[in-house]
């Protein structure tokens, strides 16, 4: 087995090794526990296809991954070491090879999806959780789509029900999911308060916000404006005041949250008084625990080619400068999101 797969070639012609470089983690911790190496290449099972990565994408939720923070997502992720050191999921790229019960996918598709340890030249991904690439997008922007933009698209979309004419509260609004969220609701036709540090305003105004606050100056929950649907992805405000800028019968969507207990972090907890209060009141308060899924970014594929839905890169580094990228998310100062130039496929 392993002497065919050592002569398999990619759809560029050459040839897949046994190795690959790989930006891997050593432990949990800042970027400092990152480094560049050559590791050995995964292998495919029978549902999965091999990618030749040519971009992948990084956000918050890598950056958690990273920290291995909350602690008790080290219950699944490993205790004491990540099971998988290779960072990143996010990924764009082209297959290469595929499992023997692949139906959906042949070799030389250009696809994005998820891909554990996208930051490689090369990932293992479940048929079910890639798309064909739009064309009318480069790698980078492909990359930054699927785990994003999949949660956006189910917060507001499929769990918060956004229609037209309705008024729409995004906190967080200049990140990952947040600037995914404004542009969805957008489109839907709805009209979008975003919230995002005052550095950000403008980028949350081009993403089709009719208003853009700064979470730091303006009481963006103040009683004075009513929402029929807000997304808290910032996960700073009270409950408590987070209600009172809902309609009676406004839906509170939890997507993300900083902060909170070392072990739960700040939106387990948040998700559950959400719910519960919930359980008293005409509105509807509820969380998102975003799934994985090809056919959400097929639903994406079509927003982006028509361009209703535009990928918000701050930046592509090159394999080598992947700390560097994180450490830009830990410092906030990322707008959107960074991709990692892996490699050329164009």
């Amino acid at each position: 087995m392993n002497d065919r797969r050592a002569n398999i070639r990619s759809a560029t012609g050459d040839r897949i090794t046994r190795t690959m470089a790989a930006v891997v983690q050593h432990g949990y911790g800042s970027a400092d526990v990152l480094r560049l190496a050559q590791v050995g290449r995964p292998e495919i099972g029978p549902r999965e296809v091999l990618v030749q990565v040519h971009a992948a994408g990084l956000d918050r939720g890598t950056w958690h991954l990273m920290q291995g923070t909350p602690r008790l997502v080290r219950l699944v992720i490993g205790l004491r070491l990540p099971k998988q050191p290779v960072i990143g999921r996010d990924v764009a790229g082209t297959v290469v090879e595929v499992g023997s019960k692949v139906t959906t996918w042949v070799v030389g598709d250009e696809v994005f999806g998820v891909a554990p340890g996208s930051v490689a030249e090369y990932a293992v991904a479940a048929e079910t959780k890639l798309a064909r690439r739009p064309p009318n997008l480069s790698w980078e922007q492909a990359a930054i789509v699927p785990i994003s933009g999949g949660t956006a698209l189910q917060a507001v979309v499929d769990i918060g029900g956004v229609s037209a004419g309705q008024q729409v509260l995004v906190t967080g609004a200049s990140g990952g999911v947040g600037s995914f969220a404004v542009q969805l609701a957008t489109s839907a036709g709805a009209v979008v308060t975003g919230v995002a540090s005052a550095t950000k305003l403008d980028l949350v105004r081009r993403l089709g916000a009719e208003r853009a606050l700064d979470y730091a100056t303006d009481d963006f929950v103040d009683g004075g404006a009513q929402y029929d649907l807000i997304i808290d992805i910032a996960g700073l405000p009270d409950l408590a005041r987070l209600r009172g800028a809902l309609t009676p019968t406004g839906t509170l969507v939890l997507v993300g949250g900083e902060g909170g207990g070392d072990w739960t972090g700040g939106t387990i907890g948040r998700q559950l008084r959400a719910r519960l209060a919930s359980i008293f009141s005409r509105q509807r308060l509820t969380g998102v625990i975003a799934k994985e899924r090809g056919s959400d970014f097929d639903r994406l594929a079509e927003l982006l080619e028509s361009g209703q839905v535009v990928p918000s890169l701050d930046r592509a580094y090159p394999l080598a400068e992947a700390s560097e990228a994180m450490r830009r998310l830990e410092a906030g100062t990322v707008r959107g999101k960074v991709a990692i130039t892996v490699g050329a496929g164009r």
